[in-house]
C-alpha cells in the first residue's frame, strides 16, 4: 500500500522498508503493519491532539517530567511552543512507560524505535502469526475467564512494582496474543496515558477503574468476579509498602470508614462518561 506522509519520512531514514496495510485506527493513534529489513512489526502514528477523542486531562499529565523549567513554563502557559512541547511529552510518554514496563518484565510490546512522532514496536501475534485479538473481540469460558484475570492481575502489580498505572486499562487494550519471548497470553498496549503511581495525585482512582475494569469484563464470562475486591486490595498492600510480585490476592478488602468523598465520585460518573462515549464512537467506525 502507499505509504501515508509520516510514514515516508521513516521509509527515507531506513528505518521501515514497506507499509504492509492497515491494522487499526484508535482514539489516540493510527496502527500499521510495517517491514523492517526481515521482521514485521507495527508503526503507531500519534494523532494530533485535535484529532483524538481520548482526553489528555491534568490528571493525566499531572507531575510529567519535561527537559527544563523553561518548556515547563510554556507548558502551563499554553503558548504555541507550549502546546508542542505537551504534545510531544504525551507521546513519549508511552515510549518512556514501554521500555520501564519491558524491562520489569511486564508484558507490554517490545518498543525499537521512536522518530518523528512514531512509535516503531513489536507486532503481537497470535499462535497462528496473525495479528493478536483484543479480549473485547473474544468469548472465554468461566476457567478461562479466571485464569485471564488473575494472570492481568500479576500484570497490574508488576507495573505498579514498576512505579507505573495504566491508567486506561480495559478489555479494548490488552490483546491476546504472545509476547517478545514467544508466551501466550495477554499483551497490555496503549500506555500514552500511563501516570507515576508515586508521583501522581490520581494514581490511586486510575488504580482501581482499570482494576475494576478488568474485574467487570471478565465477570460478564464468570459472575463470581463480580463480588470481588482486588483494587483496593492492591492499593492498600502497595501503599503499605508491602506489595510484591508474587502476593497472593483475596479480592476482599475492608477499608477505613468515614466521609464519602464526593469529589471523586463525580469525577468517577465523568471519566465512565468519556469512556462510554468513546466506545460509542469506536463502535460507529
Amino acid at each position: 500500500m502507499k505509504a501515508p506522509k509520516r510514514l515516508q519520512v521513516l521509509i527515507d531514514e531506513g528505518l521501515v522498508d514497506e507499509v504492509v496495510r492497515q491494522l487499526m485506527s484508535g482514539k489516540e493513534a493510527n496502527v500499521f503493519v510495517v517491514r523492517c529489513g526481515a521482521d514485521v512489526r507495527c508503526a503507531k502514528i500519534y494523532k494530533e491532539a485535535s484529532e483524538r477523542s481520548f482526553r489528555q486531562a491534568v490528571d493525566y499529565t499531572e507531575n510529567r517530567k519535561v527537559k527544563n523549567s523553561r518548556q515547563a513554563r510554556a507548558m502551563a502557559k499554553g503558548t504555541r511552543y507550549g502546546r508542542q512541547a505537551t504534545e510531544a511529552a504525551w507521546q513519549s510518554a508511552e515510549v518512556d512507560a514501554l521500555y520501564r514496563l519491558a524491562g520489569a518484565g511486564v508484558r507490554v510490546p517490545r518498543p525499537y524505535n521512536f522518530f518523528e512522532g512514531v512509535l516503531l514496536m513489536e507486532l503481537v501475534t497470535d499462535a497462528e502469526g496473525a495479528a493478536a485479538p483484543r479480549l473485547n473481540d473474544c468469548q472465554f469460558a468461566p476457567h478461562e475467564a479466571r485464569a485471564l484475570h488473575a494472570t492481568l492481575l500479576k500484570e497490574v502489580l508488576r507495573m505498579l512494582l514498576a512505579g507505573i498505572v495504566h491508567g486506561d486499562l480495559s478489555e479494548f487494550n490488552v490483546l491476546l496474543g504472545t509476547d517478545g519471548s514467544g508466551q501466550p497470553g495477554p499483551v497490555i498496549i496503549d500506555l500514552p496515558q500511563a501516570v507515576d503511581a508515586a508521583g501522581n495525585n490520581h494514581a490511586q482512582r486510575m488504580l482501581l477503574r482499570d482494576v475494576g475494569k478488568l474485574g467487570a469484563f471478565f465477570g460478564r464470562f464468570a459472575p463470581d468476579l463480580l463480588a470481588t475486591d482486588f483494587g483496593p486490595e492492591i492499593w492498600d498492600l502497595y501503599r503499605r509498602g508491602v506489595l510484591r510480585v508474587d502476593t497472593v490476592l483475596t479480592g476482599q478488602f475492608q477499608g477505613p470508614t468515614g466521609p464519602a468523598d464526593l469529589g471523586g465520585v463525580l469525577r468517577e460518573i465523568a471519566d465512565a462518561q468519556a469512556e462510554d462515549a468513546a466506545r460509542r464512537l469506536r463502535l460507529a467506525h
